[in-house]
């Protein structure tokens, strides 16, 4: 009976210690409080009618928009104020030096030539603007995300092999929001959407 009790008693510690995890994770990425009614009320959208996807890292959004709501707001007036599907393919300039946006229409590339990749300089907003694509997600602290090929501080980006990630689709309507912190594998190839219209915008990491 000793035993029994010895082993149920390790038996709940250990399930405690599963949901205490579990409860962590999630917590890793999300508000709470006032920040959460910060995020949830969508006015630093300033009324641009694009929501964010609910993978968008809220603790890392909201650190980063408040180290420059500038930028952030200069990336969300972009988005609002410009028709997105007749704006022409090209690079935009918003604010020299600090963001700027990337328009193009493609035949995106399958899931196997699409790189994991992760970036230090900027934060990547990205949008679909018509058509649908794929977006995996994982996190560079993650003992799953191994680095490939090393960061290349010209080209802001390291690549990465990954196991145990997420992935999402790539429709109108959501943007995602990739920091420093995130992995991701942008906007791969859907069976059936051959062409792709969609918007990349850098927002600068304050030093």
């Amino acid at each position: 009976m000793l035993f029994k009790n010895c082993w149920m008693l390790l038996l709940a510690i250990a399930l405690v210690t599963v949901g205490t995890n579990c409860n962590s994770t999630k917590m890793a990425t999300d508000l709470s409080g006032q920040d959460a009614k910060w995020f949830k009320s969508m006015g630093w959208l300033n009324g641009l009618q694009i929501l964010p996807h609910e993978s968008v890292n809220q603790q890392e959004f909201y650190r980063q928009y408040h180290l420059n709501k500038l930028w952030w707001d200069e990336a969300f007036e972009f988005l609002k104020t410009h028709d997105l599907n007749t704006i022409a393919d090209g690079k935009y300039m918003i604010d020299s030096g600090n963001v700027f946006a990337t328009v193009s229409t493609l035949d995106p590339n399958s899931k196997e030539k699409t790189n994991w990749e992760a970036h230090k300089d900027f934060n990547d907003l990205q949008y679909i603007i018509s058509g649908k694509a794929m977006m995996g997600v994982a996190s560079t602290e993650s003992p799953n995300s191994i680095v490939s090929v090393p960061y290349d501080a010209k080209k802001d980006v390291a690549n990465f092999t990954v196991t145990g990630e997420k992935y999402y689709d790539a429709v109108p309507g959501k943007f995602y929001i990739f920091s420093p912190h995130e992995i991701h594998r942008p906007g791969f190839k859907v069976a059936g959407y051959n062409e792709v219209k969609k918007i990349v915008i850098k927002v600068r990491v304050p030093k």
